[in-house]
Order: structure tokens, then C-alpha cells, then sequence
């Protein structure tokens, strides 16, 4: 009896993927279709006058003659000789540090004050972060009323119950600077709130429970246990916050805006960064020296941006 010998059926080769255009093009070409749409408008509006942008700032261009290149002469004469530019950045500067620092610092101390759940802190919440969510330019204009050197200002009014007399806020260059961080913080203090809040509820109530069998103050709480775990939060705040500082606009134009020619206040006290590229693109039409100030505008808020977070994570660092 002789055994039989089976064999076994030979495996099929995998098949051989083609990189045929059409083959991709049958696969992947749905998903184009929808990108599309998406990477003609960030071409057209963003890449595009990116680029635009960085060659005009290489040009003396007034949007009449054509641009002539002048390679880094705008940034030289920017940075060495214009000394409204140098005002200006001075002024952002004491802007920034002075608006982000008492908005981080009012934001905090409403979060801990009123981060419960109860109707009362719910409705505190909601008073302090309606201010953030109102019409920016109405918002300002309201503060000009406030302002407003004539007896019905309410500012002027609240002195006067005082025995004072009417003041003229806004022609004294030395509150320029307090009234535009007066306004940010009134306006920016109740976002910081709303997300520090969710930070701190976002803690596990166990730390602060062992915290306080181990006999931890509140004070010894929230420096051992809140600010820690909220670093990530505080970051987000920071950054975002110093950000749109140091691109402050519309109250330095809407308050102080007296003509074609008048932009920054008296003196320039409350002249920023974006109000004098405004001044130097659209009164001057310097467009090649304003593109400039823009770039070093960017060049500012990008190193900020990575010297915070490189500060942050050295600090992390060291608590390890």
C-alpha cells in the first residue's frame, strides 16, 4: 500500500500596489475635492499676501508708482532711526506687561473666588465674562464717553462728587497708557476667569482633602496645590493674552483719533505698534515701511512666544 503524497496548494503572490496616477488619483481624489475649496481661499487670502507682504517690505512702495527695491533699508532705518517707532514700542511694552499682569492676576482671584457651582457664583461669573463678549468697538466707545472731558463724563462726574475738578483724561500723555490697561483688564479679566475655573475644577478634591488632614492652610493650598496644577492653563492665558496685547488697535484709534494726521494721542502716549503701521500704510501710504513694521511686529510676538514657553519648561523642570 503505498502512501499518497499531497502538496500543498501554493500561496498567491501579494498583489503589487501601483503607483499609478490614476489609481491614486480614483483613491485620494474625494478627499482633494473637498480640500479644495479650503486651499484656494488660504492661498488666495493667506500665503499669497504673506508673500506680498514680505517683498513690499524690501520696497519704497506708496500704492501709486511701482515698488522699488531697497533691500533692509526699512528695517534699518526702523530699528536705528525712527524714533516714533521706538515710542511706540516702548509704549506696547509698558501696555503689554501692565495689562497681562493684572488681567492674569484679577482672572485668578475671581476663579478661586467664585469657582463653585451655586446659583450666586454662576451668576457672578456670568456679570464678570459678559464684559469679554461684548462689541469691541461699542465697548469703546463707551469708555470715551466715560472719559469724556466735558461735566457729563462720568469719570469727570465721580471726581467732582469728590470736590475735584474735570480733568482732561484723555489729552494727558501720563494716563494714556493706565486708561488702555484699564480697559483691557475691565475686558479681558472675565475670559481669563472662566478658564482658570475650569482649571481649578478640573483638580482632584482628594489633594486638597489630604492637604487639609495634614493641617495645610488655604494659603499653603493653593501655592502647593492650585498653582501647580493649573500651570497648563496659566500658560494658555499668558501667551494668548500677550499675544493680543502686543496687537492692541482699536482703542488707541477710536479714542484718540482726532483727523487723518492724529494717531497715538498726545504727545504719541498712547501710540502701539499697530496704530503706527495704520499711520505709516494708510495715512502716509508708506506701504513698503508699514509691511516692515509688520514683520518685526511678528518677529516680537514669535520670540516672546518662545521665550514663555521656554521659561515655562524650565520651571517645570525644576520642580521635578
Amino acid at each position: 500500500m503505498t502512501a499518497t503524497k499531497t502538496t500543498a496548494a501554493p500561496t498567491p503572490a501579494p498583489e503589487r500596489r501601483t503607483g499609478r496616477p490614476s489609481h491614486r488619483l480614483q483613491r485620494y481624489g474625494p478627499a482633494y475635492a473637498m480640500l479644495l475649496p479650503f486651499a484656494l481661499l488660504f492661498i488666495v487670502f493667506l500665503v499669497y499676501p504673506l508673500i506680498r507682504s514680505i517683498y513690499y517690505s524690501l520696497t519704497d512702495f506708496n500704492a501709486i508708482k511701482p515698488p522699488t527695491f531697497v533691500g533692509l533699508d526699512n528695517f534699518t532705518e526702523l530699528i536705528v532711526n525712527d524714533d516714533r517707532f521706538h515710542k511706540a514700542i516702548w509704549n506696547t511694552v509698558k501696555y503689554v506687561i501692565g495689562s497681562v499682569t493684572l488681567t492674569m492676576v484679577l482672572g485668578l482671584l475671581l476663579a478661586v473666588a467664585f469657582k463653585s457651582t451655586s446659583l450666586r457664583d454662576r451668576l457672578l461669573r456670568t456679570v464678570f465674562f459678559l464684559p469679554s463678549v461684548s462689541a469691541g468697538v461699542g465697548v469703546v466707545l463707551v469708555w470715551k464717553w466715560i472719559f469724556m472731558v466735558d461735566s457729563w463724563g462720568l469719570a469727570n462726574t465721580v471726581v467732582r462728587l469728590f470736590g475735584g475738578e474735570n480733568q482732561a483724561w484723555l489729552a494727558d500723555p501720563a494716563v494714556s497708557i493706565p486708561i488702555l490697561v484699564t480697559m483691557a483688564v475691565w475686558g479681558g479679566a472675565g475670559y481669563a476667569m472662566v478658564l482658570f475655573v475650569a482649571g481649578i475644577n478640573a483638580i482632584p478634591d482628594e489633594l486638597y482633602e489630604q492637604a487639609s488632614i495634614d493641617g495645610a492652610t488655604k494659603a499653603r493650598q493653593f501655592w502647593h496645590i492650585t498653582l501647580p496644577l493649573l500651570r497648563p492653563v496659566l500658560v494658555f492665558v499668558f501667551i494668548t493674552s500677550t499675544i493680543g496685547a502686543f496687537q492692541i488697535f482699536e482703542p488707541v484709534y477710536l479714542l484718540w483719533r482726532r483727523s487723518a494726521s492724529i494717531v497715538g494721542g498726545p504727545l504719541d502716549s498712547a501710540l502701539t505698534i499697530v496704530p503706527y503701521l495704520y499711520d505709516m500704510g494708510f495715512n502716509r501710504f508708506q506701504l513698503g515701511y508699514a509691511s516692515a513694521i509688520a514683520w518685526i511686529l511678528f518677529a516680537i510676538i514669535f520670540l516672546v512666544t518662545l521665550v514663555q514657553l521656554r521659561v515655562t519648561k524650565t520651571f517645570k523642570e525644576f520642580d521635578r
